[in-house]
C-alpha cells in the first residue's frame, strides 16, 4: 500500500474499532443484569474463539498459533480477564462516557508500569504526562474521598489491569503473531470464564433474550482489537490514538440517546487532558525514536 494512503487506511480501520467499542458498551448493558461479568466474559470468549479458529482456518494461518510462550499468554490474559470484568461490572452503573474516559488514563499507567516491566527509563516528558493524566482522570471521576464509588475504583482498576496487558502484549508482539496472540486471548479467557463463572456451581446458559447480545460482545471484542491492531501496523500511534479518543463524544451521545444519561462538561474536559497527556507522551516518544534514527545513519 502507498505511503500516502496508510493514515487514511489505518483511519477506516480505526472507524471499525469505535463502532466495535461502543456496540459492546451498549450490548454489555443489555445483559449485564441478566449473566454476571463471569458469565459474560466465558460467552463472549466463546463466540470469540469461534471466530478466530474460524477465520484463521479460512485464510490458512491456523499454523501461526505458538506455544512456547503459554506462560507470558496466560499472565497477560489474566490482566485482561481481570481488567475485561471489572469493566463490565463498572458498566453497570456508571455513566458511558464517565467509563469511557477513565479506561483511556491506561496509557498513563503504561508509562508508569514500563519501567517494572519493561526497563523503560521515567522521563520527565513522561512524568509530566502522567501527572496531567492523573489530573485529567480526577476532574473526570470527581472522586469523594469520604465515600468512594466502587464503580469508579472498579473503572480505575479495570485501567490499571487493561495498562499491564498492554506491556505484555508489547512484550509478546516481539516474534508472535496476532492470530497467536487473538487465539490464545479467547482459549484462556474462556477457560478463566469458565472456572469463575462455574465456582458457585451455577452458569447462566445465554436465553433468546440474551444471546444475541452475548454473540455481539463476542464478535465486537475480537473485531475491536483486530482494527486496532490493524490502524497500528499502517499508522504511528500519533495518528491512531487521537481518532480512537473519538470514542468518548461518541459514547457521550449513545449515552444520552439510549440512557438518558446527560452530557457533562467535566467528563469531556477531563476526557480531553488526559488526551493531551498522551499526545505529549507520543510526540515526545516520535521525537526520541527520530533522534536515535539520525544517529544511526549519521
Amino acid at each position: 500500500m502507498p505511503q500516502t494512503h496508510r493514515p487514511l487506511a489505518a483511519a477506516l480501520w480505526m472507524i471499525g474499532s469505535i463502532l466495535s467499542f461502543t456496540a459492546m458498551a451498549v450490548a454489555g448493558r443489555a445483559v449485564v443484569g441478566l449473566h454476571d461479568t463471569f458469565e459474560i466474559m466465558l460467552w463472549r470468549s466463546v463466540v470469540g474463539f469461534g471466530l478466530v479458529v474460524a477465520v484463521a482456518a479460512a485464510l490458512g494461518r491456523l499454523g501461526e498459533v505458538q506455544s512456547r510462550r503459554l506462560g507470558q499468554h496466560l499472565l497477560r490474559n489474566t490482566a485482561h480477564f481481570a481488567g475485561q470484568n471489572l469493566w463490565f461490572w463498572a458498566l453497570a452503573t456508571l455513566p458511558l462516557a464517565q467509563l469511557f474516559a477513565l479506561e483511556f488514563t491506561s496509557p498513563i499507567w503504561v508509562i508508569l508500569l514500563s519501567p517494572l516491566f519493561l526497563g523503560e527509563r521515567l522521563t520527565r516528558v513522561r512524568v509530566l504526562a502522567a501527572l496531567t493524566g492523573f489530573g485529567g482522570a480526577m476532574i473526570v471521576a470527581r472522586p469523594n474521598f469520604g465515600a468512594l464509588d466502587p464503580a469508579l475504583l472498579a473503572a480505575l482498576a479495570s485501567a490499571v489491569c487493561f495498562a499491564t496487558s498492554i506491556i505484555l502484549t508489547k512484550a509478546l508482539t516481539r516474534g508472535e503473531s496476532i492470530v497467536s496472540i487473538l487465539f490464545w486471548l479467547t482459549l484462556m479467557q474462556g477457560a478463566l470464564g469458565l472456572a469463575a463463572a462455574g465456582f458457585d456451581g451455577r452458569i447462566a446458559l445465554p436465553s433468546a433474550a440474551t444471546l444475541p447480545w452475548l454473540g455481539l460482545i463476542g464478535a465486537a471484542g475480537v473485531i475491536a482489537h483486530l482494527c486496532l491492531t490493524k490502524a497500528l501496523s499502517l499508522a504511528s500511534a500519533s495518528v491512531v490514538v487521537p481518532i480512537d479518543f473519538a470514542r468518548l463524544p461518541l459514547i457521550a451521545l449513545v449515552g444520552m440517546a439510549l440512557y438518558g444519561e446527560s452530557l457533562d462538561f467535566r467528563v469531556l474536559l477531563g476526557g480531553c487532558i488526559i488526551f493531551l497527556a498522551n499526545w505529549m507522551n507520543i510526540r515526545a516518544e516520535n521525537r526520541r525514536h527520530a533522534a536515535a534514527q539520525d544517529s544511526l545513519k549519521s
